[in-house]
């Protein structure tokens, strides 16, 4: 509740799909206050110049040694970033693809389930802040210029 309470004293709006992950049991916060460092890189920095599904972007993250989020480190990114720039700005709608200047929370995959929200992305959209639930299927390819944070070792 008091995550909840902070991201709404900040005026961060949430999506049906962050709803419920905040409402599931792999949404579990820390009892004790830790420091994470965090690397941002895009999907086509982590050697994928045509794209990668998750698997592919975990594996290869994992042998550059860094390492997945837990779930609820989105929510405090999403507290941290709140200067992030405008990324959609003139640029045409993707649909099933990240949105341009969309940063996805790298966490680990809970579910096999289509239908069921795997993580977080960060956005802001007409000049508001968005923590969002995203949705993808193994299959999924992601572009080679979405972003990613993971945790650094």
């Amino acid at each position: 509740e008091e995550l909840l309470t902070q991201l709404r004293q900040n005026g961060i709006s949430m999506n049906e799909a962050a709803d419920t992950l905040f409402a599931s049991e792999q949404f579990i916060t820390a009892e004790t206050r830790y420091a994470v460092m965090t690397v941002e890189l895009p999907v086509r920095n982590l050697g994928f110049p045509d794209g990668a599904t998750l698997v592919e972007l975990y594996a290869k993250a994992t042998a550059l040694g860094l390492k997945l989020c837990p779930i609820e480190l989105g929510a405090h990114l999403r507290l941290q970033y709140l200067d992030q720039p405008e990324g959609a700005r003139e640029k045409p709608v993707r649909r099933h693809q990240a949105p341009y200047g969309s940063i996805t929370v790298a966490s680990e995959q809970h579910t096999e389930e289509d239908d069921v929200p795997q993580g977080f992305y960060l956005r802001r959209i007409e000049d508001t802040l968005w923590l969002r639930g995203y949705r993808c299927g193994a299959e999924h390819v992601w572009h080679p210029d979405d972003h990613f944070v993971f945790r650094q070792a």
